[in-house]
């Protein structure tokens, strides 16, 4: 697999921000090792230029014939290699050569039908969509592999999706524009387009686990059979007799879940919500402590709890954020770089930092990234913090990405985390 072109820039007309992303692509697309011949895209534009979407998506099909599949969607900010725009008027393009017959681009005009064996799934969805945890559920039930990526649009005016495919048999897409608002779309990939993925909590545990053994809805009422309320006092350490040291510190406390009928997969013992490691595995959810019941010695958090469920008392701070999504990068290159490296590979992996590009021996022909409206540099310590870890840990990777407002993995929904996807050359 050929490395895939990818672009990004911003300037305040989106003429001249495409002219200058065109550019790129087409210096990268005469590289040798680049991919020449693309039939897929993937568009993200900031929320400065929701307006005009449909300029955009048509200017750039038309200028990139060769494509003829295209997906995305709009975000407060948007990220690619080493760099992330937030508040700007900016777009990122990435360009995929893959076989027409390995992906399939869906959308609500064009469902994914039975015809097509989905391996997993590439999702951009609107948040403002009903039974939007359902939809996610469903869609990874229809994947062999049970597995989807990507985000909610994030928008501060309108919330729209890109998707348009070069099949012309897709009843629907005859008459569609390309830019969508509602519901899902996204592309789907059969089980021989590589991808590894990981996703990123950026908490520190902050207790050990407990088993929740009475629950009303979203209140924890109990914990290993004790009142939540007193159970959390004693793990953060703090005291109702001070209350404004106890809110601020119950404010910068969250919540790690692990519900019941995730704890057993088969041939695999019980999930542990903290590794040995110290860090959140996937199948946690992290959320938000928004209350306490005084009546019930409870903790209402924001999600539905189930008894049996495993929680995890966590905080987060740029130290844990940045420690995590180094972890998830290094997780990746260990799986994806060989034990005994050739030359080729290794000279490419050990490369400095001035010397560093994307090469194909490294397995990596792309990556998506996928991270919370509220982390991003600010979160990390400063502009671009996030992206530029991401360039130090993984290496010098095509990558484009979004901010949203949650991120989807697996099946599930998740909150201030990141997920990144890497495509590689094999499956």
């Amino acid at each position: 697999m050929k490395l895939f072109p990818y672009a990004h820039a911003t300037h305040p007309q989106w003429q001249m921000a495409c002219a200058l992303v065109l550019a790129q692509l087409r210096a990268q697309m005469a590289l040798h090792g680049y991919a020449s011949s693309p039939t897929l895209a993937l568009l993200y534009v900031t929320d400065h230029y929701a307006g005009d979407a449909q300029d955009i998506l048509e200017h750039l099909g038309a200028e990139l014939p060769l494509v003829t599949d295209w997906s995305g969607t709009v975000g407060v900010g948007i990220a690619s290699n080493n760099v992330e725009y937030f508040d700007e008027p900016a777009l990122a393009v990435m360009l995929l050569e893959l076989p027409s017959d390995q992906y399939r681009v869906f959308s609500g005009v064009a469902p994914l039908g039975l015809g097509f064996e989905a391996h997993t799934a590439l999702v951009h969805a609107d948040p403002a969509t009903a039974d939007l945890g359902e939809l996610i559920a469903e869609m990874a039930e229809r994947t062999g592999s049970g597995y989807l990526f990507g985000g909610l649009s994030s928008s501060r005016t309108r919330s729209l999706q890109f998707a348009v495919a070069g099949d012309g048999n897709i009843q629907g897409h005859g008459s569609a524009s390309g830019v969508f608002s509602g519901g899902l779309s996204g592309v789907a990939f059969r089980a021989d387009v590589g991808l590894v993925s990981r996703v990123t909590q950026g908490c520190k545990p902050v207790s050990k686990v407990r088993t929740v053994t009475e629950a009303d809805h979203n209140v924890v009422v109990t914990l290993d059979g004790e009142p939540a309320l007193d159970v959390m006092l004693a793990d953060l350490a703090i005291s109702l007799e001070q209350p404004q040291q106890a809110l601020e510190v119950v404010r910068a406390t969250l919540v790690g879940l692990v519900q019941p009928q995730a704890e057993q997969a088969p041939g695999v013992g019980a999930v542990a919500a903290v590794r040995q490691t110290g860090d959140f595995g996937s199948e946690v959810t992290v959320r938000h402590i928004i209350g306490l019941d005084p009546g019930r010695r409870g903790i209402a958090v924001a999600d539905h709890v189930e008894e049996g469920a495993q929680l995890a008392f966590c905080q987060r701070n740029v130290h844990a954020a940045r420690a995590d999504l180094v972890r998830i990068c290094a997780e990746i290159r260990e799986e994806l770089e060989p034990q005994e490296q050739a030359l080729e590979t290794a000279h490419a992996v050990q490369a400095s930092e001035i010397d560093a590009a994307p090469h194909p021996a490294r397995r990596i022909a792309g990556a998506v990234y996928v991270s919370c409206t509220g982390r991003g540099g600010p979160h990390f310590g400063g502009p671009s913090a996030e992206l530029q870890t991401v360039r130090r840990a993984l290496g010098d990777v095509p990558l484009v990405g979004f901010f949203a407002a949650g991120e989807i993995a697996h099946a599930h929904l998740y909150g201030y985390t990141g997920v990144l996807t890497v495509f590689t050359a094999g499956p």
